[in-house]
């Protein structure tokens, strides 16, 4: 089918991947940061999306694209580009999540009558990352911009928009429309009332396409694929499907796992989001994961977290009794937002600095259990767990994550598996308007190149540590589940 490229504009920078449009090696790459200055150094909340281009057009130079015949787009989940009635910008962008709109998602929780009123309307209770929420913010703090806003795109469907050199049709695909809280993955329809109850009025919302459709072709006529959030990406970058499921260890963690039905839950737990593919991408966010190992670290007096991992290897599963519950920010999973983290089973014996460390690799690890078995209790069929992020590769995670999750563990080798992903959907577009490929089914590429755990003998072992946390959690935290 010849070559096609995946662009995936993260929230730091731009990376292309050209891949073979037959079996997804990939031929060449490009980077470029984002031309984005923070005061505080930090990543600002407010973008101006002119610097998504300007860094696409730093990562494709040199002839990077040339002899493409497709491009698909991956971008940042959340990032709002407010437009008026002409398609300009009504402020820049709103990106990621923070403390400003906060308020607005409590407020938003309330006015339609409780995280269950949520869940059943859209597949997810607000959050403060969440469109729905910035547009709540938005008609608060800054009235006059809410006003004008007439179009509502994300950061994908904005950039698609642009490389179309910005037709009247405007279009997002289910993945990213399942993600802004005012689209229903169970219904595969938007709800424009949420829209109303956030921003104060309507406004137009871009047409969602099938997974192997093209938005469009460039004026030079190169064929766009419809794009996705990253996380959709990434998973189909990874090529996961029925029986997976991918653990990222963040600060925060998150699992999810393809499943053929959205999933409702009352409790806010589960965020119905829909996949790159037609199906469906239940997940699970928990908040503490690599941050409990940088805090056992920081305790220990250790630089790093290899060092952290080779002090736990001198330990044994179990940690000699030590158990340590890692709610260290309050904890989404279970819900307790006010609550701290607990050390239990201290004992003489047990007080040395190798059985933290062990207990802060299980206390994380059995964390992103505790997600896994929320997934699996509504049906979701776990048979492996791709474990992706930095802290995948210590040792410390790959001795303790297959007996604790209880299934065979992959860690694929680093790669930018969204631009992979985003690849892959421009190989399906063209590949179905050409008659090649149907749109049912997507191309056939390679699958990540990995390592392979298995629970072997360790799975009894591991099971009575995952007991032994359960235990402790039930004690301290009566019920939370």
């Amino acid at each position: 089918m010849g070559i096609v490229a995946g662009l995936d504009s993260s929230p730091d920078f731009t990376r292309i991947v050209v891949c073979d449009a037959d079996t997804g090696a990939v031929l060449r790459q490009g980077y470029a940061p984002h031309p984005v200055e923070s005061p505080d150094g930090g990543r600002p909340s407010d973008v101006d999306p002119q610097a998504w281009l300007l860094s696409l057009g730093e990562a494709a130079g040199g002839g990077l694209l040339e002899g493409v015949q497709a491009i698909g787009v991956s971008a940042q989940q959340n990032a709002v580009v407010p437009l008026d009635a002409q398609g300009n910008t009504v402020r820049p962008a709103m990106v990621g999540g923070d403390k400003r709109t906060q308020v607005a998602a409590a407020d938003l929780i309330d006015a339609l009558g409780g995280r269950e009123a949520w869940a059943q309307a859209v597949g997810c209770v607000p959050q403060a990352a969440q469109p729905v929420t910035k547009l709540r913010w938005l008609a608060r703090t800054e009235p006059e911009n809410a006003q004008r806003t007439a179009v509502l795109l994300q950061a994908h469907d904005w950039l698609v928009w642009q490389l179309l050199g910005r037709p009247i049709r405007r279009t997002t695909d289910r993945g990213g429309a399942s993600s802004t809280g005012y689209w229903s993955a169970a219904t595969g329809a938007y709800r424009p009332d949420l829209v109303e109850l956030a921003l104060g009025h309507q406004a137009m919302l871009p047409e969602v396409i099938g997974p192997a459709d093209a938005a469009g072709r460039t004026p030079e006529g190169l064929l766009i694929s419809v794009g996705t959030g990253e996380t959709m990406a990434a998973a189909f970058g990874l090529g996961i499907g029925l029986g997976d499921a991918v653990v990222s260890l963040g600060a925060s963690g998150s699992v999810m796992a393809v499943h053929p039905e959205a999933l409702v839950d009352g409790s806010g737990m589960i965020t119905a989001l829909a996949d790159a593919t037609g199906m469906h991408l239940p997940v699970v966010t928990t908040l503490n994961a690599v941050r409990t190992l940088r805090g056992a670290a920081e305790l220990l007096g250790l630089p790093d977290l290899e060092s952290l991992s080779e002090l736990a290897m001198k330990s044994t599963p179990g940690a000699h009794g030590l158990v340590l519950l890692p709610y260290l920010e309050g904890e989404r999973t279970p819900n307790l937002p006010h609550t701290a983290g607990t050390l239990a089973g201290l004992r003489r014996e047990s007080m040395k600095a190798e059985h933290l460390a062990r207990a802060a690799f299980e206390g994380m690890l059995c964390g992103l259990a505790d997600a896994l078995d929320v997934l699996r209790a509504r049906g979701v069929e776990v048979r492996r767990v791709f474990l992706l992020g930095p802290a995948a590769e210590l040792p410390a995670v790959q001795a303790a994550a297959p007996s604790l999750f209880g299934t065979q563990v992959v860690v694929p080798q680093p790669a930018d598996y969204a631009a992979i992903g985003a690849a892959r959907q421009a190989a399906w577009a063209l590949g179905t308007s050409q008659g090649s490929l149907d749109a049912r089914t997507p191309p056939a590429w390679q699958g990540a190149v990995a390592q392979v755990l298995e629970p072997g003998e360790e799975l009894a072992v591991g099971q009575a540590v995952r007991q032994q946390f359960v235990a402790v959690r039930e004690q301290t935290h009566p019920g939370a589940f």
